[in-house]
Formats: C-alpha cells, sequence, structure tokens
C-alpha cells in the first residue's frame, strides 16, 4: 500500500492509505480510541474502532504510549472538526516501537526544562509549526533573491579579523596561523563576490560573543546578506522591502494551519506591503524623547526605543542615516552632512525589533584606510578589503536579514530561541 504523508491528505481523500509516524496524544472511549498522530509533516486523528480491526491492531492502540513509533492503515475522510481537518478511519493498526513516560507530556513544563529536552520537544505541535514557518521564510528569500538576478556565493566561517567589533568575536586556535574568528558577517567578504558577480547574496550561520540576554539575542544565529555593486543605499533597501514583503507574503499562503497553531493574528500580518515608511534618525530621537525615552543623540537605539519607533507604524519602517560615529568602519558618510552614514536599520511592527540592517559601503581606498586606522583595526588583515577600492571601486550597497528574528516576529512569539532547532544562548549549549 502507498505510504501518504499527513500533508498530503487532501489529495487521497477516501483512499486507503499507510501512515507511517509517531503517537502525539490519545484518548478512549470505550470502544473506540481516538489516537493523534503525527509523521512530520503535520498532525492527524486517526480513529480506531473496535469492532472494525483486528485483535491485535486494537491491543497495539491501547499498549502504545505518548510518542511510540508506530504503522497504520486506514481510509482517508475529510473532516473539519479534526486536527488538519482530515481524520483516519482505521482499518489496521503495529507499533513500531512502544514507548512510555515521555518527559514532555501536555501539562506545562518550565522553560529551562523545555531547552535542557530541546531534542524532544521538537517534536511538540507548537515547535513543530515554528521550524516549519521557518524552512518557508527560509525558502522564500532564496526564490526572492533568486529571480532577482542575485548569485548565491558562500562565505567562510573562519575570519582572520572583525567585521563589526573586536569585543564580540569567538576566537580560535588556527594552526600555525593564529587566532582564527568565527564569522559575525559575511558582508566584507560579499563585497569581492559583488565585484565578481555583480548582484550577489550568502546565507549561513554566524556568530556574536555578546553577553546578551534578551530575547532578541542568540551567540549564533543564521543571516542572508544581499550585496549589490553599482548600487546605493535606496537600491538595497528597495531590495530588502521587496523581499520581507515576498517572505511575508510566502508564509500566509503556504503555512495557514502553522499560523493557526500559533494563534497568530494574521491580520497583523497581512498589512505588510510597499511602500515602508522611512524615518530619518534625528527623526526617531525626537519621536523615542517624547514617549519619555533617555537615549541622547548620538546613541543607538535598545529595544525599548525601537519598541517605541515601530508601534507609530503598521508595517515596518526604515530609519536610516544614522551618525557614522556608532556605524561600521566601512559604511559610506552621508555626502551632504558627514556626521550621518549610508545606513538603514529596518524595524518589524508589533514590537520585534530590527530585522534588517545596511547601507551603501565605502568606495574610496583612502578613505576606508583612514576608518581603518581610527578604529584601531589591523591594516594587513584588511588589505584585500582595501584592494577592493583600488582596483575598479565602484559604488555598491547591501544588507543582512537575521532569518531567527524574521520567523519569530512572524510566528508572533516571544523569544529568538524557539526559532532555532538547537539554539544556542549565553548560558546554553547542551544539547
Amino acid at each position: 500500500m502507498k505510504t501518504v504523508r499527513i500533508a498530503d491528505f487532501k489529495a487521497h481523500v477516501g483512499e486507503e492509505v499507510l501512515v507511517q509516524g509517531w503517537l502525539h496524544n490519545k484518548r478512549s472511549s470505550g470502544k473506540l480510541q481516538f489516537l493523534i498522530v503525527r509523521d512530520g509533516s503535520g498532525f492527524a486523528q486517526a480513529v480506531v474502532a473496535k469492532a472494525g480491526v483486528p485483535p491485535e491492531a486494537w491491543e497495539a492502540g491501547d499498549a502504545m504510549g505518548q510518542e511510540s513509533s508506530l504503522e497504520l492503515t486506514g481510509k482517508v475522510k475529510e473532516d473539519k472538526r479534526a486536527p488538519g481537518g482530515f481524520e483516519v478511519e482505521v482499518t489496521g493498526l503495529k507499533a513500531i516501537h512502544v514507548t512510555h513516560d515521555f518527559p514532555i507530556t501536555p501539562k506545562e513544563h518550565g522553560t529551562a526544562f523545555l531547552m535542557e529536552n530541546r531534542h524532544l520537544w521538537l517534536r511538540s505541535q507548537r515547535q513543530h509549526a515554528i521550524l516549519r514557518i521557518r524552512h518557508a521564510v527560509v525558502k522564500a528569500t532564496r526564490d526572492f533573491l533568486d529571480d532577482q538576478g542575485l548569485t548565491l556565493v558562500d562565505t567562510p566561517i573562519f575570519t582572520p579579523a572583525a567585521c563589526e567589533g573586536t569585543t564580540t568575536l569567538f576566537g580560535v586556535p588556527y594552526f600555525d596561523e593564529g587566532t582564527a574568528y568565527l564569522t559575525q558577517s559575511g558582508q566584507l567578504y560579499n563585497e569581492a563576490n559583488a565585484a565578481a558577480h555583480g548582484k550577489v547574496y550568502c546565507f549561513g550561520p554566524t556568530f556574536r560573543a555578546e553577553k546578551s540576554k534578551t530575547r532578541r539575542h542568540l551567540t549564533e544565529f543564521w543571516m542572508v546578506e544581499p550585496e549589490l555593486a553599482f548600487a546605493h543605499l535606496e537600491d538595497a533597501l528597495k531590495l530588502a522591502e521587496g523581499l520581507i514583503c515576498s517572505v511575508v507574503r510566502r508564509v500566509l499562503e503556504t503555512r495557514k494551519e502553522e499560523l493557526k497553531t500559533l494563534e497568530r493574528d494574521v491580520a497583523q500580518l497581512e498589512k505588510i506591503q510597499s511602500p515602508f515608511p522611512w524615518l530619518h534618525y534625528d527623526d526617531a530621537i525626537k519621536l523615542i524623547q517624547s514617549k519619555g525615552s533617555q537615549t541622547q543623540w548620538g546613541s543607538d537605539f535598545g529595544g525599548t526605543d525601537e519598541t517605541v519607533i515601530a508601534q507609530a507604524y503598521d508595517r515596518p519602517v526604515v530609519v536610516h542615516r544614522f551618525p557614522s560615529a556608532i556605524k561600521a568602519f566601512y559604511m559610506e558618510p552621508d555626502p551632504d552632512n558627514p556626521v550621518y552614514s549610508l545606513s538603514a536599520d529596518i524595524l518589524a511592527p508589533e514590537g520585534y525589533g530590527e530585522i534588517v540592517g545596511g547601507g551603501e559601503r565605502m568606495s574610496s581606498a583612502e578613505s576606508l584606510l583612514a576608518r581603518i586606522h581610527e578604529h584601531d583595526l589591523p591594516e594587513e588583515a584588511f588589505r584585500w578589503y582595501i584592494d577592493l577600492r583600488r582596483f575598479g571601486s565602484v559604488p555598491h550597497a547591501g544588507f543582512g536579514m537575521g532569518i531567527e528574528r524574521v520567523v519569530t516576529w512572524i510566528c508572533g512569539i516571544d523569544h529568538l530561541r524557539e526559532t532555532s532547532a538547537f539554539p544556542r544562548t549565553l548560558y546554553r549549549i547542551y544539547p
């Protein structure tokens, strides 16, 4: 008999199918067993009638505890009351591995316990939904950038120097070459790739050794970083805006059941359309100070500041032209006033903070070298990076979008840790 995944039940209504999966939950009512079965693609109810199956099938259902693995056969029926909208009228049931005392029961558990058992917590309906949405976000991101003519070029995980700041690096002994560092960003290498391919992106893990305990930080996270040659700040942000809108649309189209599981207010996501409002850094400072913030001009925004700014809009907002002094060494100064940089952050609505950061890069070798010295960075480590400005330099711009932050916002959940299968935080590296 053909094995059918639960996610494909819609195409097999009225057919008898074979399902391979695990027992998520069960209840019994005299001569009926109601099994909630999951197979990795979704959850479905399987109804076992004592009179409709062989005795050994009934006994197998009776003996299985939560998370026992199983095979069942049965007819797919449409039932809007059932999980996922379908149920299976069971004709045969076999246990593959019977288990009892699964640690994570339907009752409430503390976060510390759940994180310690993350390898098992992943099986829950909520975690399943979040990671399915993450998959949709990643696929939508790749599809959009590919369709825009960007080439994926991978960048190294080991780097010889800092990209963003020397205090947030993970150092790694590297043979006779001294200390290497886990990458904070693929951007610098991506600038070299853009000079070869015109429009590129890298997509991979990045690392920040920040001793941060906020709900918006992980020490290891995934970031997509497009970089465009012959481009300015506005070009990069136009691409970022299109990307965000495309990703949200894809999730709304393909992950309705998962959003329902998370009880996400999709009306908020349906508001995400172009154009995004733009807010100058100076006006953002005035806005947050009018709401009681003590943040002064020349400072970066804290999480509360970002929330206040975002609450003024029903869609992501672009905050642009941060002071040059608080941005990375490679950021191009604003030609109209070099106190500001050609930089921008995109803040998600509903208090989810920054999801995109980017800007226009310096195109002058002399200016870049001066900034490297100002920041006390090792010139030798950046010799290749300066070369990009010595041989065919052009205006170029790009951005980074953090996948976990985007997934957290789209799912409407509280903490980034649930958007990664095995999150790495300040106090957790197990399991």
